[in-house]
């Protein structure tokens, strides 16, 4: 018997001259609860579709692309910050007419994610958090090292290409996976593909060098998870090169009750245990629904 896989529509919204592309499960029922997916670098929304397909029958998932990411086109003087992204996303939930949802945060999907929650915790019912840390125990050394760069530092540019190279964003794929044959190639090389369009890079280098301002923010946002305690589903690759899972066991300081789950694998956790993790999403969203009303 085979399962019943979501019907998935790909759009476009403008928001202040960009054109951002998202996905869109259509559920069975009109009032599913809305889980919003906000990525990663180097990747998009489709990062997301293999979890689209399992869960997007019974609730509706949402992914937007950032500016410089995916789809999504830009103009060609966009000013490529964090808050800047989150402008955009915000406008996107508002033109979508989201009120209330959980919010899927991974990687640069967490300093996206966390504006968007300061500025409207109304709209937050919950929390999925995947490898997006907000704690400076979940830095790396290499990741301080990296954050620390700006463009006065010799080398700084260079050093920041080398990770938009096609090595560079397989590596973070397959990177700290226990099998490493279950990683299909389709995410990293499709990421490789968008990296290499004319604009990409530079954008990707603008992103690098206002990392600084997450780090600088992490005060801010544990106030917000302390204040409003959202319930929290906190799954994590423990062999994340950048965010090690000290950055998991942190968010427990401020929202005890949390649920973790760590798993052997690394920073694109859903490439590898995707069956093991969206059970976790489903069980949290059945138990969180009524939050969304």
């Amino acid at each position: 018997m085979v399962a019943a896989l979501a019907r998935t529509v790909h759009r476009h919204v403008d928001v202040d001259g960009v054109r951002v592309f998202y996905r869109e499960s259509v559920p069975v029922r009109a009032d599913a609860p809305v889980l919003l997916l906000l990525h990663g670098f180097p990747s998009a929304s489709h990062q997301f579709r293999r979890l689209i397909d399992a869960l997007g029958t019974h609730y509706r998932l949402i992914a937007p692309d950032y500016p410089g990411f995916g789809h999504t086109e830009t103009p060609s003087d966009f000013v490529y910050t964090f808050d800047h992204l989150a402008d955009v996303v915000e406008g996107v939930v508002e033109r979508l007419g989201l009120t209330r949802f959980v919010m899927y945060v991974f990687d640069f999907g967490a300093p996206v994610g966390f504006r968007l929650a300061t500025r409207h915790p109304e709209w937050i019912a919950g929390l999925v958090v995947q490898n997006g840390n907000a704690y400076q125990q979940g830095l790396s050394s290499g990741a301080r090292d990296f954050i620390a760069l700006t463009p006065d530092t010799p080398g700084s540019e260079d050093a920041i290409r080398g990770l938009l190279t096609l090595p560079g964003t397989r590596g973070q794929y397959e990177g700290g996976t226990s099998v490493p044959e279950l990683i299909a190639p389709d995410g990293w090389t499709l990421d490789q593909h968008f990296l290499d369009l004319p604009g990409r890079k530079e954008a990707q280098i603008a992103l690098a060098f206002d990392y600084h301002t997450n780090v600088e923010r992490y005060p801010q946002w544990q106030a917000w998870l302390r204040d409003h305690t959202p319930p929290a589903l906190i799954t994590w690759g423990r062999n994340d090169p950048f965010f090690p899972e000290a950055g998991a066991h942190a968010y427990l300081a401020d929202l005890p009750d949390a649920e973790l789950h760590i798993f052997d694998t690394g920073h694109f956790a859903l490439e590898e245990k995707l069956p093991e993790i969206a059970p976790l999403i489903a069980d949290f969203l059945d138990r969180t629904s009524a939050a969304m009303t």
